[in-house]
């Protein structure tokens, strides 16, 4: 969410009368993020969150806003977006696709405890029931073949041990997504991206409840044990070391299971998901570090966080207690 566009109050004023919300009081761009340029907008009418896409085209943005509608219509707490008159939930704003939502009350954590992510795991788990009757069908744009294809892009930046590391996940993961099991697994549109500064929790300290799942714009049709995996890899892993708190990770899944029990091939291939998880955020972290896009409060993220996440799902691998 770094901002690469600039939006001025005429622009913004303009946009909130388009859409009949009232007299902008406020602006304010938002700088944690990487990918798209994102502003909190207050007007008469309440509290918003302005994305322009800076990758994303017109016609790629219906699948991630009708998700994040179906979501919100299905009782998570997931912002819903706002439609124009005439029911476009795209718009244009300083010549970019824009979407506009409403804006969630909470605040992320850095620091999640075992009741946060047993509260996580049981959303995330709805959230899967929820989508059995969405109608719409988006390859995860960050899936297999983007992987295969940013590989070697980011390949000439690595020192041998690294460039050894990637060259056997990426074989063990094209064996993987060929097997009749990974085949078989249970899909949907799922996050994709449910990191831990994605969700909102609101309360007490120590009685805090999950307030909000945003940022839907990774979203795409996967299994729902990938996108289990993203959660485990960000929710249940020391930001320090890398390595695995299975504490967090079983008190995640027990909620998980409790909503949604997993089948067989899913906890089977769970460790080999985790290890896919680790990969694409590996990947995306060394194209944004070694190529860059300028904007204005960019902030990308080292690259060797997601390596050492890897390293220990490959020398740990995490099957949950019986």
């Amino acid at each position: 969410m770094a901002v690469y566009t600039e939006v001025s109050a005429e622009q913004a004023q303009a946009f909130l009368a388009h859409l009949e919300l009232g007299q902008l009081l406020s602006l304010r761009p938002i700088g944690s993020g990487i990918e798209n340029t994102n502003y909190f907008v207050t007007s008469s009418e309440g509290e918003w969150v302005l994305t322009l896409f800076e990758r994303l085209q017109h016609a790629q943005l219906p699948f991630y806003l009708q998700l994040m509608r179906h979501l919100a219509r299905h009782d998570l707490p997931v912002p819903e977006p706002r439609a124009s008159a005439d029911g476009q939930l795209v718009h244009t704003v300083a010549g970019k696709p824009a979407a506009l939502v409403n804006r969630l009350e909470g605040e992320s954590l850095d620091a999640p405890d075992l009741h946060h992510c047993a509260q996580l795991g049981a959303t995330l788990a709805r959230m899967h029931l929820a989508v059995a009757d969405f109608p719409l069908h988006q390859a995860n744009l960050r899936g297999q073949a983007w992987r295969e294809a940013q590989a070697p892009i980011v390949r000439p930046y690595l020192g041998k041990p690294a460039a050894r590391l990637l060259d056997e996940e990426m074989a063990f993961q094209t064996a993987m997504h060929s097997s009749a099991a990974f085949a078989a697994l249970p899909s949907g549109a799922v996050h994709a991206d449910l990191f831990r500064d994605n969700a909102l929790f609101a309360g007490l300290p120590g009685r805090e409840r999950l307030s909000g799942v945003f940022d839907f714009y990774f979203a795409g049709t996967d299994s729902f044990a990938y996108d289990l995996a993203v959660v485990i890899n960000d929710w249940c892993v020391d930001l320090e070391s890398g390595e695995l708190d299975t504490a967090r990770a079983e008190a995640l899944l027990a909620a998980y299971q409790a909503e949604r029990p997993l089948a067989g091939n899913e906890l089977r291939l769970l460790p080999g998901q985790r290890r896919a998880a680790a990969l694409r955020f590996w990947l995306s972290r060394l194209a944004d570090w070694h190529l860059p896009r300028a904007a204005s409060l960019l902030s990308p993220k080292p690259p060797l966080h997601f390596e050492r996440v890897l390293q220990d799902a490959l020398a740990r691998p995490w099957h949950p207690a019986d």
